[in-house]
């Protein structure tokens, strides 16, 4: 767990908003690993993290009661990034939702990544919904 933390601390964004060493990510994972809708998936290389993605499987009664994946918290190592790790990381959880019978998969997105959204564009996935948050 200490080494997602890492990576999602490890850019622009969430160098302002992660504080490593937080025990409150203890709860947080405590209560992924006990839900089997959450998934919280890592690609490791000679043992060290070098990506992660939270997946999500929701179920819902609009669309027929379709379920749908959400893929959240993705990032890859500085050093892995443009090395097609992310897209294969994509690729793999896309299946796995397909497998669990989702209708679709959805992600949200900071307006800051722009490059983000290219690569998310280049996977199929359409800007097709406008996101808000309010926070608490």
């Amino acid at each position: 767990m200490p080494a997602i933390v890492a990576l999602l601390a490890d850019d622009m964004l969430g160098a302002g908003r992660e504080v490593p060493g937080d025990p409150a990510y203890e709860a947080a994972f405590a209560a992924i690993e006990a839900d089997p809708n959450q998934l919280l998936a890592v690609a490791e290389e000679i043992g060290r993290v070098v990506g992660c993605l939270q997946l999500t499987f929701i179920p819902g009664l609009s669309r027929k009661g379709m379920w749908r994946g959400q893929i959240e918290s993705v990032r890859i190592a500085s050093g892995h990034r443009g090395t097609g790790l992310g897209r294969r990381m994509f690729e793999w959880a896309i299946e796995a939702c397909r497998a669990r019978g989702c209708g679709l998969v959805q992600l949200t997105t900071d307006k800051a990544r722009p490059e983000a959204h290219r690569f998310y564009e280049s996977l199929g996935f359409v800007a097709s919904h406008e996101g808000m948050k309010l926070a608490l």
